[in-house]
């Protein structure tokens, strides 16, 4: 057996990631050993910790083992919750070997345009951010909280969500609205930024030299929205000042006219509370069908209204991918992420029928198959599957900001 010694000289550098939910901790470890400026991290092992405050269940994968069983854990909260994840990696693998963390962090504001080194400075101006995304900066910041708390000289960086959008034109970024409401914050941000940075990074590799070109990613998940790409940069999405706009979604309306939420207040007697609550967890897929915000229930349902919920879905996101494609003045790729993206041929040939005046076309099979090229060749557009790693851009984004500017 070797010695502790030994192997605390084996272990090799990691970067650890972490997305916290309003009840999850999800986190991944990437081994530094082999990467560089331009070999990206490698992913080690992968974890979810669920239901903090209630029964929580962490469950952990790695590359060798696959996915374990999940078990039974106490964490009353975030901090817990961490502690706990925390221990377990520390049995995969020596805990001085993390050497940074990297957090999503899904709202930057009108200052954040790249990941950032966290201290206290900067946490106290994402603070100031909780008012623009109330259901998820209180846990993204608990998270980051609890990991300064028990290890409190690992540097720590944050990756925002909103940042990727930063680089599109005013036009796309303001609202028409008085100006001291813009001055206020009040704007499009999008949102998906890491995901849509992710496909931008992996957009050579399928698309070859039509990757600088017009292409629209649809990420499409429990939440969904499109981005219209450049030259691998985003000049428009769809969502806006919050993740409620743009396309329908599992829980959300997507486009909505801003003249329901006073009537609602006026005419039907909600409070703020209740519209909040009506707009984020009670429409979309789930309010038109009454069933189910999963499209897969949807698909497998034989009930009406589950059929229009799918129908809306398809009719609205397929007139967005029309919208983006004016706003880029044409197209060269279409590609499809995140759970429905990857994983429903159905959809994905749902989406693109219709969209032949574009130059969509698709090869059956290919899509039955999954791609990653699914278009039949005739068509001027290529239409991709392209499974997202947001964490992956999360790692690559700390192994920058702290490893190198270390070594440096």
């Amino acid at each position: 057996m070797p010695s502790k010694r030994a192997a605390l000289k084996a272990s090799p550098q990691c970067v650890a990631v972490f997305n916290a939910g309003s009840s999850s901790l999800k986190f991944a470890l990437f081994d530094l050993a082999q990467a560089g400026e331009e070999t990206p991290p490698q992913r080690r092992l992968s974890g979810n910790l669920s239901a903090i405050g209630g029964d929580a269940q962490l469950q952990l994968t790695t590359a060798e083992a696959g996915g374990g069983p999940a078990s039974a854990v106490d964490a009353a909260d975030h901090q817990q919750a961490m502690q706990v994840v925390l221990e377990r990696l520390a049995n995969a693998l020596d805990i001085r070997a993390i050497v940074a963390a990297g957090h999503r962090v899904v709202h930057g504001g009108t200052r954040f345009s790249q990941p950032v080194r966290l201290d206290g400075e900067i946490m106290q101006a994402l603070r100031g951010t909780i008012p623009l995304a109330s259901l998820h900066m209180p846990h993204n910041l608990a998270a980051i909280e609890a990991l300064w708390r028990l290890r409190p000289a690992l540097p720590q960086v944050a990756c925002f969500d909103t940042a990727f959008h930063r680089s599109m034109p005013a036009a796309e970024q303001i609202y028409a609205l008085p100006r001291e409401l813009t001055a206020a914050g009040v704007r499009r941000y999008g949102f998906h930024g890491l995901s849509y940075e992710y496909i931008a990074g992996a957009l050579p590799h399928h698309l070859g030299p039509r990757a600088d070109g017009r292409v629209i990613v649809a990420h499409l998940g429990h939440g969904a929205s499109l981005c219209a790409l450049r030259e691998r940069r985003s000049v428009a999405t769809s969502m806006g000042f919050t993740p409620l706009a743009g396309i329908p979604m599992a829980t959300r309306p997507g486009d909505l006219d801003p003249g329901v939420v006073p009537w609602l207040l006026r005419e039907q007697g909600y409070d703020l509370a209740a519209v909040d609550t009506l707009l984020n967890q009670r429409c979309g897929l789930l309010g038109l069908s009454g069933i189910s915000g999963d499209m897969r229930a949807l698909l497998a349902s034989d009930e009406p209204a589950a059929s229009q919920a799918v129908d809306y879905f398809v009719h609205h996101t397929r007139r967005a991918i029309g919208s983006l494609a004016a706003a880029l003045g044409g197209l060269d790729g279409l590609v499809f992420t995140a759970g429905i993206g990857e994983h429903s041929a159905e959809i994905r040939a749902r989406l693109c029928d219709g969209l032949d005046w574009l130059g969509v076309g698709l090869d059956a099979a290919a899509n039955a198959a999954g791609g990653p090229r699914i278009d039949n060749r005739d068509g001027k557009v290529g239409v991709y599957v392209i499974p997202t790693d947001e964490e992956q851009a999360i790692a690559r984004h700390t192994q920058r900001i702290i490893v190198h500017t270390t070594r440096a």
